[in-house]
C-alpha cells in the first residue's frame, strides 16, 4: 500500500468538487466556516474553480472536474484533498483521469464519502493508495469539531487511533440556518447488530469498500480490479465496509448476490455495514434480514448498523489499511494499522 506522507500543521489542503458543487447560500456559509476552522487548526486551504458551481447535478463537465482534481494531485504543496460534497455523477469523470500519470505522482491523502467512492475505491483497488472514508469538507464547519473529524485528521497525521462506537446517532438533522455551530442532532441510541457470527465478533483484515450504490456501478467494467486486489492481499484477508445511501431491499439483495457471484467476497474475513440513509423495505423484509439472507452461506461474520457512512456520526475508515474490528453487546471498536 502506497501511504502518503503524514499530514502536518502548515500543510495545504485542497478542496475540489468531482460530483456536485456547493451553491446554496447556507451551504456556502458552511463551506467558508469550514475553511476558517481548518485555517485555525494550522492548515492552508485552496479550492478549485468549480467548488462553488453546480448545474444538472454536476459542478462542471466531466473533463473539467477531472482536470481540477489532477491539478491538486500535481500540486506539490497539497498534502490532503477533501471533497466538497457527494452527488450522483462522479463516475463519468473517471474516464478523463490519467491513472498511469497518477501512479508516478507522490500519493496524497484524500477524504470524502458517498459518491466520492467513485474515486477512493479506485485509488485503493487500482493504485494501492489508501483513502479516508469520512465526512466531506462542510462538516469541518463544526465548532468544536466532532471527535470523528479529529480522528480522521489524527489518522492522516500518523497517530494511533482506536475508534469506539458512538452513544447516539442523528435521525433528523438540525436546520443549517438555525444550527449556528453546525453540530449533529444526536437523538437515537447506537446499537451495532451482529447479524451473522454470534454474540461477539472479532475480525481483522484489509479494509475495502465505500458506498454500495457507487461500487455497484463499477462491477464488470474496465475499472473492476477486485479479483487482482483481493488476490494480492489474500494473506491479510479482506474486511468489506459498505454504506448504503438509497435503495430498496430487493435491490440490496441483488447487488450483494452479484458481488458474491463475481468473487468479490473471496478471501473475505468479514463485512460491516453502516446505517442506511434511505431504505425501502419491500415485502416486509428489513435491511438486516436482507443482508443475512444474501450472505449467510459465506460463513463469515457480518455486522450491521455500525457508525459508517451517511447517518452521522461516522467513524473514519482508512480504506486500504488493516483493521481490527470488535462488536459485542451493541458496541464496537475499530483499530487501524497503517501497513
Amino acid at each position: 500500500m502506497n501511504y502518503p506522507d503524514y499530514l502536518e500543521k502548515g500543510d495545504t489542503i485542497g478542496i475540489c468538487a468531482p460530483s456536485l458543487g456547493i451553491v446554496e447560500p447556507e451551504k456556502i456559509i458552511k463551506l467558508e466556516k469550514a475553511i476558517i476552522n481548518l485555517n485555525k487548526l494550522g492548515y492552508n486551504v485552496i479550492e478549485t474553480n468549480s467548488v462553488r458551481k453546480c448545474e444538472n447535478g454536476r459542478s462542471a463537465s466531466a473533463e473539467i472536474r477531472a482536470k481540477e482534481f489532477m491539478e491538486l494531485l500535481e500540486n506539490d504543496d497539497v498534502k490532503l484533498i477533501v471533497f466538497a460534497t457527494g452527488g450522483d455523477f462522479l463516475c463519468e469523470m473517471v474516464d478523463y483521469l490519467n491513472f498511469e500519470k497518477i501512479k508516478k505522482l507522490k500519493p496524497k491523502w484524500i477524504q470524502g464519502y458517498s459518491d466520492i467512492t467513485g474515486i477512493s475505491f479506485l485509488f485503493n483497488t487500482i493504485l494501492d493508495i489508501p483513502s479516508v472514508y469520512c465526512q466531506n469538507v462542510k462538516d469541518y464547519a463544526m465548532e468544536p469539531l466532532h471527535k470523528s473529524l479529529d480522528d480522521a485528521l489524527n489518522i492522516m497525521s500518523g497517530k494511533n487511533v482506536i475508534q469506539k462506537s458512538f452513544e447516539l446517532y442523528e435521525k433528523e438533522e438540525f436546520s443549517e440556518i438555525d444550527n449556528k455551530n453546525y453540530q449533529y442532532n444526536l437523538t437515537e441510541k447506537v446499537e451495532w447488530k451482529n447479524v451473522i457470527g454470534g454474540d461477539k465478533i472479532e475480525m481483522t483484515g484489509r479494509a475495502l469498500g465505500g458506498c454500495l450504490d457507487c461500487i455497484d456501478s463499477y462491477i464488470g467494467t474496465k475499472y473492476d480490479n477486485i479479483s487482482n486486489y483481493i488476490e494480492k492481499y489474500k494473506k491479510d484477508g479482506i474486511i468489506w465496509f459498505l454504506d448504503v445511501y438509497e435503495m430498496n431491499t430487493p435491490m440490496l439483495f441483488r447487488i450483494l448476490w452479484k458481488m458474491k457471484n463475481c468473487g468479490y467476497f473471496n478471501n473475505c474475513n468479514g463485512i460491516i455495514f453502516g446505517r442506511p440513509l434511505y431504505i425501502r423495505e419491500d415485502y416486509g423484509i428489513s435491511f438486516n434480514e436482507t443482508v443475512k439472507e444474501a450472505l449467510k452461506n459465506l460463513n463469515i461474520p457480518v455486522i450491521c448498523d455500525a457508525d459508517i457512512g451517511h447517518v452521522p456520526p461516522q467513524i473514519a475508515i482508512l480504506n486500504g489499511a488493516i483493521l481490527k474490528i470488535i462488536s459485542e453487546n451493541g458496541k464496537g471498536t475499530i483499530e487501524t494499522y497503517q501497513k
